[in-house]
């Protein structure tokens, strides 16, 4: 695609933009923020992270904690400069070209449209204590019932969302506040129990030296990030950035909210591992060590455990809500996403179209529902849809630290869309999120390789068909060269590879190719954008009309 036909389909883009509603305030962009996070990942997360690691998952959550604050922070800035709905997938088109945004666009859309199918699942595996039929506790898996349940909620989703912007966001709203009170009390109940052995809950420090802290080795807690579903609970940010071409004043609220979603995340998810490292029973570690506990529903049944029945049943009431309350956001932010892909090509015009009585992308909404359903009846379980979802996420988030230097090299964005600090977190935040990468378990970080190859044939394809920018080679080439370097390294490492490559060394190597990857990008990224100097005119007017309208931020 030429940049004059990479112009007109912005043109047509910008038309159907215009049809977005900005209605988002900031309490509404921070309750689809912590609405995203307080899902289905706090009710499981923290009893997989200890399966993995131990009592070591503490040190999981607070790199997990630390990455997502630094890549929030810088979706932050790339939302100030330029806000609009999809731009997770728009940013690399922006700063990379067509090769680097189709190869993360795919992954993006894919890990997006796992969202809601998990979310859905979670609810139907709570349902089980009271629901006979919905999950074989044997496989770990839904039952045919569990599965058609669980596809019905997603169509539940669709229709809030059908309504429009005002009514979700309403909706969401009323659900956050009661989602938040229900983990707060949980949190409050585990640590009053947890400290101190008495004859139900085992006691923090019990727990901690009978089995060591890191049991399985400093390792096991890195794989945890990934595979204990730690990553995937703290995506919910990024819905921020998926809305925010209907922010009513995003320069101001949109780094606000991030902020204010990731600082909750943060301090409700470390007090929920440290409550369930001490309540959970002596008598349960006794059996088979942290590998051995496999609660169906964890908090659930640890309430029970300690004697608080009504929590029990609170927490199953819970389990419909908080997953749902996310479903619905994650429903709202993929349509976006493939509104966002619609305009970069990757999907016929109709998809990009925006309903002019409800101001949603309604096709959009349609397409990620039948896909979604297609996920959970392959991957009938909230376990084995985040494994692979926590893998694309990590991968599709790095990119954003390549566009936010990139955009700033050539000038896009002032000082009061510029955050602090930001030439040192972007490249941190491009190497731990390669770290996250490598440390997933291999068996299932191979599995991403299929997602990722839909989207370089993809434009392989488009390519020979004769939409040829050289420019896209050269802005996107370092991307393939990147993570064929990470997947490579992870399938001789020692994080489920052949363990050619010892641990710290595969770490070690990784993140100095990371560094080196990041730099070659931000580079490539910057003379993509100088040879296409009619695109480039276009975001520098388009950045300036989003300068003169919102408020300054400190």
């Amino acid at each position: 695609m030429s940049a004059s036909d990479q112009l007109d389909r912005q043109g047509a883009a910008d038309r159907e933009d215009s049809k977005l509603r900005r209605e988002l305030g900031f309490w509404s962009l921070a309750a689809a923020g912590i609405g995203s996070v307080i899902g289905s990942g706090w009710l499981f997360s923290a009893m997989y992270a200890s399966q993995e690691a131990g009592p070591a998952a503490l040190i999981a959550w607070v790199i997990a904690g630390a990455l997502m604050l630094m890549i929030a922070l810088v979706f932050a800035e790339l939302g100030m400069v330029r806000p609009e709905s999809g731009g997770l997938v728009r940013y690399p088109l922006y700063s990379n070209g067509r090769l680097a945004a189709s190869i993360i666009g795919w992954a993006m859309w894919l890990s997006y449209v796992a969202n809601p199918p998990s979310e859905a699942s979670a609810v139907v595996q709570y349902a089980s204590s009271w629901w006979d039929g919905v999950y074989d506790t044997t496989t770990g898996d839904l039952t045919t019932l569990g599965t058609a349940v669980a596809v019905l909620l997603m169509a539940v989703f669709v229709v809030i969302n059908y309504f429009g912007v005002k009514w979700f966001a309403t909706s969401n709203n009323i659900v956050t506040v009661v989602k938040l009170a229900i983990p707060t009390i949980t949190v409050v109940l585990l640590l009053a129990s947890g400290f101190g052995a008495n004859d139900k809950a085992g006691g923090i420090s019990h727990n901690i030296s009978a089995h060591g802290f890191a049991p399985y080795g400093l390792s096991a807690a890195f794989s945890a990030i990934a595979s204990g579903g730690l990553i995937f609970a703290y995506t919910g940010f990024r819905n921020v950035i998926e809305l925010s071409g209907e922010a009513r004043n995003p320069h101001r609220d949109i780094p606000r909210a991030m902020v204010v979603t990731i600082g909750f995340s943060i301090v409700l998810y470390l007090g929920l591992q440290v409550g369930y490292l001490g309540g959970l029973p002596a008598s349960e570690l006794a059996k088979a060590g942290w590998h051995g506990v496999n609660l169906d529903s964890p908090f659930a049944d640890l309430a029970k455990m300690l004697g608080f029945t009504w929590l029990s049943w609170l927490l199953i009431a819970d389990s419909s809500i908080s997953p749902s309350g996310s479903g619905i956001v994650y429903t709202a932010a993929n349509a976006r996403n493939v509104f966002g892909l619609a305009k970069n090509g990757f999907f016929p015009h109709v998809v990009m179209r925006v309903s002019e009585r409800t101001g949603v992308p309604v096709v959009a909404l349609l397409v990620n529902f039948v896909l979604g359903a297609g996920t959970i009846i392959l991957l009938p379980s909230w376990h084995s849809i985040v494994e692979v979802l926590s893998a694309l996420a990590a991968l599709t988030f790095s990119i954003g630290s390549v566009s936010v230097l990139v955009f700033r090299r050539v000038g896009l964005g002032d000082d009061s869309s510029r955050l602090r600090g930001m030439a040192v977190i972007a490249p941190v935040a491009f190497v731990v999120a390669s770290l996250v990468i490598l440390w997933q378990d291999w068996s299932t970080l191979w599995k991403t390789v299929i997602a990722l190859l839909v989207g370089l044939v993809w434009f392989v394809v488009s390519f020979i068909r004769g939409e040829r920018d050289p420019g896209d080679l050269a802005g996107g080439t370092w991307l393939v060269v990147y993570i064929s370097f990470v997947y490579l390294v992870a399938a001789i490492g020692s994080y489920g590879g052949a363990g050619w490559l010892a641990h710290p060394w595969d770490s070690i190597i990784v993140a100095l190719g990371a560094l080196a990857a990041f730099f070659w990008g931000v580079r490539a990224g910057a003379q993509y954008l100088k040879g296409h100097p009619r695109l480039l005119d276009r975001l520098r007017a388009d950045t300036s009309e989003e300068a003169a309208e919102g408020a300054p931020t400190t």
